[in-house]
């Protein structure tokens, strides 16, 4: 159990605070009145009142699922409601109903979110851990812990990035972002990372650490080496302060300070003591030793509404100036009414039509033309006010350069992808990138004079870690930005799995108020003869299948890799594009300067000839990867066994094109898949399925898949042969089935 950590003599530590941030002690203000008090202790009722209500309509049905109280620590809701203004950008975590609230968002629009209906902050789709609202730019509600400090440092940037973008719409802007974390969710890397970006460019974001000794229900100190997370900052040069929160006065006193440090200044830690007098959630069994203990004493003696109350009456009894009994009654009052009206909006607000959920899926609907898409009118402008005639110069000589090489034939897929990049940032100056490695060009030169360019604000390098990288790019992306992050290589991206996650939820958990146009792209796959071992040979394009939310993209030749990053820049919902590893600078072609591609359309490469599909000596072929290359390796050895192909290049894996690939069928009515994922789990098992279920009347064999065996791929080349297949295995597999299901001659 931990003492209340009290401060006892506010002129000391004034002086502390004055050296923490570097400012003079004059210049600190730590007077409150009468209407200031009345506020905040209307927040605090308010906040105890609503989640009390929480509590009881839980236990009647009408609250579903994890829910997350936040009696005992009332101050915070109090300090956001006094100092974080509507335009500030707001992050929380998953005990958030109070943030709502004292960030203006309405009572009964949280309250029927959490009874999940339609006039809810998020028409139900969000529920208790997930509470977003536009208006006040509320963004979150984030149920992974410490997810939200990427994201909000990510808003931060957003912030910068206006003023850059609009110098005359945002010259006085004091904007913030505040991010609220527990102590115990600031042990997590993802802190000192926050903390790293918030340093290496200023940004201007407040870090609210809510410590209230309790990581779930473990002491943090049993698990924390440090518990003072405002030390933390101290490496960064990040100024960090911890406050007692069971005091109304002292938390505003110090928390107006804070803030107006971050909105003219730069970062800083605000570390609030408190106390959580409930479990982790309702359904909580509580079984950490001590802590039944430590909440009924917490309710005796550190109740920061008592607290606050008993130093009123002790302040009018010393003949000062404090707020009233009536006052404070009236308070009272009008929080019971607004949690009342707030149960009684929810119950009248009917539930969300289950067709919904499916029309949530994607914000731009899988049949949508990009080509057609208007280009931001303000983009000249931003362009001549930002981009230096030398850069431009630069940047036209290498666009013009990639445009000649295109034309004849001989631009390859990583340069491909660099044209639609540099293209797409000039048509749209909210597009922005990020990369490791990116000033010099990454391994393949596709963020290749970003920079260069555009300067460090909008074409980030990055620190080696993508996670970070990808929820900073999901932060901006909340806020009216087109991120594109490259990921070297994509099976890197497994440090990002729950931004990725994340990413592909958050159109659909905030009821469609927040679209998601985060673009990833990578080299991947695993291509026969890699020889690069298990680690970069993993299939992360089949980890992410199960996402919902995303759309996943491939391409084998430039002309596919260039189409679809402008699609996928352009798109409003999350999209990753793979690109094989082992041929973005061997492959070679033409593109067409200029054109968007469709994300829901496979490719036709090859179609078997009139007289093989009449013999039924013809096989449907799909693939993608790596798999393109090895298919058309072996397509004239097929052909000269008097057999063909339709060869079909998987670059949609989700939303799946089944049909074109039912239109084959209708022809060969046999199809294999040659799979650059494994046995278990792959995008051939995903494929094979649909077929199955969709297409099953066209089949004259059981589908077969060619994809790697479930044994993590070997470096040696002869163990590598046994995991990996290639275009041999096709070839024998065509064989096996015309000679099995098909006819002997032609």
């Amino acid at each position: 159990m931990r003492p209340r950590y009290t401060i006892n003599d506010w002129s000391d530590f004034m002086s502390i605070l004055g050296k923490s941030f570097h400012l003079d002690v004059d210049t600190l203000y730590d007077e409150l009145d009468a209407e200031d008090l009345i506020k905040a202790y209307e927040m605090m009722v308010l906040s105890r009142a609503f989640e009390n209500e929480c509590s009881q309509q839980y236990m009647q049905g009408n609250i579903r699922g994890f829910m997350h109280l936040d009696n005992g620590q009332e101050t915070i809701p109090a300090l956001l409601a006094d100092r974080i203004r509507e335009d500030d950008l707001k992050y929380s975590y998953y005990r958030e109903h109070t943030h709502a609230l004292a960030c203006g968002v309405p009572a009964g629009k949280v309250m029927a979110e959490l009874f999940g209906r339609i006039d809810g902050t998020c028409k139900g789709a969000g529920g208790s851990m997930h509470i977003f609202d536009k208006e006040t730019n509320f963004q979150g509600g984030w149920a992974l812990v410490s997810e939200q400090l990427s994201y909000a440092t990510g808003a931060a940037r957003s912030i910068l990035l206006d003023r850059t973008r609009n110098p005359d719409k945002h010259f006085d802007d004091e904007r913030i972002t505040v991010v609220m974390i527990g102590e115990g969710g600031a042990q997590n890397g993802r802190m000192a990372e926050a903390l790293n970006a918030a340093a290496k460019e200023n940004l201007p974001i407040l870090f609210l650490v809510i410590d209230n000794g309790r990581a779930i229900n473990t002491f943090t100190p049993d698990v924390a080496a440090n518990s003072d997370v405002y030390k933390q900052g101290q490496y960064y040069e990040v100024p960090g302060i911890k406050i007692d929160g069971q005091s109304l006065v002292d938390t505003l006193r110090a928390g107006r300070v804070v803030v107006d440090y971050v909105r003219t200044r730069g970062p800083a830690i605000l570390q609030v003591h408190t106390y959580r007098f409930q479990g982790h959630s309702p359904a909580d069994p509580e079984h950490e030793e001590g802590r039944k203990a430590e909440k009924r004493w917490a309710r005796a003696n550190v109740d920061p509404i008592k607290l606050f109350e008993a130093h009123m009456h002790a302040e009018r009894a010393s003949g000062h100036e404090a707020v009233s009994d009536n006052d404070m009654a009236a308070c009272r009052d009008r929080a019971a009414g607004i949690v009342k009206e707030a149960v009684k909006f929810a119950k009248e607000s009917p539930p969300p039509p289950p067709e919904l959920a499916k029309e949530l899926e994607f914000p731009h609907p899988p049949d949508t033309d990009y080509n057609a898409l208007p280009a931001p009118a303000h983009a000249r402008a931003v362009n001549e006010r930002t981009i230096s005639s030398s850069a431009m110069s630069e940047l036209q000589a290498r666009i013009e350069g990639l445009h000649v090489r295109a034309e004849e034939g001989h631009i390859q897929i990583a340069d491909a992808i660099n044209l639609a990049i540099l293209e797409e940032m000039l048509r749209d100056p909210s597009t922005v990138i990020h990369a490791e490695d990116l000033k010099a060009g990454s391994s393949y030169d596709i963020p290749k004079l970003t920079q260069q360019t555009f300067g460090p604000l909008r074409a980030a390098d990055e620190i080696i870690d993508e996670g970070h990288i990808i929820g900073k790019a999901l932060g901006e992306a909340l806020n009216g930005y087109r991120p594109i992050v490259e990921l070297m290589n994509t099976n890197f991206g497994i440090y990002g799995m729950a931004e990725i996650s994340s990413a592909g939820n958050t159109y659909a958990t905030t009821g469609g108020q927040f679209d998601m146009p985060l673009t990833i792209v990578g080299a991947g796959g695993t291509a026969p003869g890699q020889a690069l071992g298990a680690e970069h040979s993993q299939p992360f394009h089949a980890y992410v299948m199960g996402i919902p939310g995303l759309k996943i993209l491939t391409a084998a030749y430039p002309d596919v890799a260039y189409g679809l990053t402008k699609s996928i820049i352009r798109d409003n919902g999350p999209c990753i594009l793979f690109c094989p590893v082992k041929m973005m600078k061997a492959t070679t072609g033409t593109i067409d300067i200029g054109e968007c591609l469709p994300l829901n359309k496979c490719r036709f490469l090859h179609e078997a000839s009139a007289q093989a599909v009449a013999a039924g000596r013809a096989v449907t072929v799909l693939t993608y990867l790596h798999g393109v290359r090895e298919v058309k390796n072996q397509l004239f050895e097929i052909q000269e066994l008097n057999m063909d192909i339709d060869l079909i290049e998987l670059t949609c894996l989700k939303p799946l094109d089944i049909d074109t690939i039912q239109q084959s069928l209708l022809r060969t009515h046999k199809v294999a898949i040659l799979d650059e994922s494994t046995y278990s789990g792959g995008v051939g098992a995903t494929v094979s399925a649909i077929i199955s279920e969709q297409c099953f009347d066209e089949l004259d064999a059981p589908v077969v898949r060619l994809c790697m065996d479930d044994a993590p791929v070997p470096y040696a080349s002869n163990m590598e042969s046994a995991v990996v297949k290639r275009g041999s295995d096709i070839l024998e597999a065509v064989k096996s089935m015309i000679h099995i299901h098909g006819r002997t001659e032609l």
